[in-house]
């Protein structure tokens, strides 16, 4: 693999993985970190403090478990490569000490690679431990942050996210904390701000004057994978709508920022989570898949949500009158993530015959193979005018042979290195969003059931209204896609 050539190369940087032992360590952070290192683009000056609770019985063997993760992730390495690669870790097991050792090793790494070196702890633990391992933190003197990267959620309601914030603002500066949400590291996401603000085909049109809805669908086919005490105790409000898919209503809504940076692009995210409208607690559908209480782990009597869909408006000049309807869940019909425009109809209609009464809409999937396409209204070829449905379709990685991209840790984990928080939420944007969600904490909607491999309960297939959402079909059709009412049956 040819090296990529980094413009923007960090300096020396220590990393610290705080669960290093886990499953987001195994499954993200060691692939993502060993692809960096393959393609040439961590610091020249560049170690590994890894620490967890589940210590294994030497550093030997935690390098094992960390080649099987890569290898998994990128089949099997290059002898060379992996060997430049686990020289840069150090494993420190979590003991009682409150941190010194761990003080101790970051100190030493750091003294190895010389002056100017950036200390970065990445919190790969569980939610509920965060707040104690960033007053930990606080507590070093030589091994004291530079920088804090953060897993969601961030905070459980408004309460304790204020009290993280505070905690975190007490150790390091708002401009070094990263709160990373690997939606925004896709190419597919990063893609929406190009197609919106680098074409002057798409801005003029994109408000509430020509879009008639919008539609963030993130169905999960996959059930809670044995992961039944982290959704027990967040549930999808927390992990999915209030991170990932208001993101992603962040990006679809925002105006045009005054530069590409980090301040300026928060600047108006925040700008659309203040225009949100409350909730109306009538128009979002909790639900639970059948046999999630029998999951090892789960409370027999458990009322949490496995499955989200709401109806949102923002209330600005932009998007007056436009609803925006989430949904994501656990054990559905298919896994996807869609963003749908419908646009309005023309006033007028001056061709004889119509095709049906569906609206044109720009599709914006984002898969690991990006694509963009516009159901359209063309003339069948032939002697007769006659309308029929027609695809426009863009495929990026089709478009681009050559380009090399990132996943989305690789992406994150660089910028992070750089200093990039162009795609990090800031502290103002979070607390607007848990003031915004925590009626619905407080005063959660009845939790229905719903069948495995459905699309939820019927109660959230109407949400739309008479358009329905936008689902795969079930016949081979153009490229799989059509406008699929879809039922609540499997």
């Amino acid at each position: 693999m040819t090296p990529v050539v980094d413009p923007c190369a960090p300096g020396p940087h220590v990393l610290v993985v705080l669960g290093a032992t886990g499953d987001l360590a195994r499954r993200k952070l060691f692939p993502a970190l060993y692809r960096l290192h393959q393609l040439d683009l961590l610091p020249r000056g560049f170690r590994m403090v890894c620490s967890g609770r589940t210590a294994p019985d030497t550093t030997g063997e935690f390098l094992g478990t960390v080649r099987v993760a890569v290898e998994r992730r990128h089949g099997p390495v290059d002898p060379q490569t992996w060997v430049g690669f686990e020289q840069r870790i150090t494993f420190v097991p979590v003991s009682e000490d409150r941190g010194a050792a761990l003080e101790e090793a970051v100190a030493s790494a750091a003294a190895a690679l010389g002056s100017n070196v950036q200390r970065c702890y990445y919190l790969a633990v569980p939610p509920a431990a965060t707040e104690s391992v960033v007053r930990m933190l606080g507590s070093f003197t030589v091994g004291r942050p530079s920088k804090i990267v953060l897993e969601k959620p961030f905070g459980r309601d408004l309460a304790s996210a204020r009290r993280l914030n505070a905690v975190l603002h007490s150790v390091v500066d708002e401009r070094h904390i990263y709160r990373i949400d690997h939606f925004l590291g896709k190419e597919a996401v990063q893609n929406i701000l190009a197609f919106r603000f680098a074409n002057g085909l798409f801005e003029p049109v994109w408000n509430h004057r020509h879009v008639c809805y919008v539609q963030i669908d993130v169905p999960e086919e996959i059930d809670i994978q044995g992961r039944s005490e982290f959704m027990e105790s967040t549930g999808t409000l927390r992990d999915m709508i209030s991170t990932h898919l208001f993101q992603l209503l962040g990006l679809v809504a925002i105006e045009p920022p005054s530069r590409m940076d980090g301040d300026s692009l928060n600047h108006e995210m925040t700008k659309v989570f203040r225009a949100v409208r409350p909730v109306d607690p009538d128009r979002v559908v909790f639900g639970q898949y059948e046999g999630y209480r029998e999951e090892p782990g789960v409370d027999r009597g458990s009322e949490v949500e496995t499955f989200v869909a709401m109806e949102v408006y923002v209330d600005d000049w932009t998007w007056i009158g436009v609803p925006f309807y989430l949904r994501t869940g656990k054990a559905l019909a298919e896994g996807r993530r869609t963003i749908t425009i419908g646009f309005r109809e023309p006033p007028l209609k001056v061709f004889p015959g119509d095709v049906d009464d569906t609206c044109n809409e720009l599709v914006i999937e984002l898969s690991e193979d990006p694509r963009i396409f516009a159901d359209v209204r063309s003339k069948v070829p032939g002697p007769d005018f006659r309308l029929a449905r027609a695809r426009m379709r863009l495929d990026l990685l089709e478009s681009f042979p050559e380009a090399e991209p990132l996943e989305a840790y690789e992406r994150l984990l660089l910028d992070v290195l750089r200093g990039d928080t162009t795609l990090f939420l800031q502290t103002e944007a979070t607390e607007l969003l848990w003031r915004l969600f925590d009626p619905l904490l407080r005063h959660p909607p009845e939790t229905i059931p719903y069948p495995r491999h459905s699309w939820g309960p019927s109660e959230a297939v109407r949400l739309p209204g008479r358009r329905g959402w936008r689902l795969p079909e079930t016949n081979a059709g153009t490229d799989g896609e059509t406008d699929a009412k879809g039922d609540g049956g499997a």
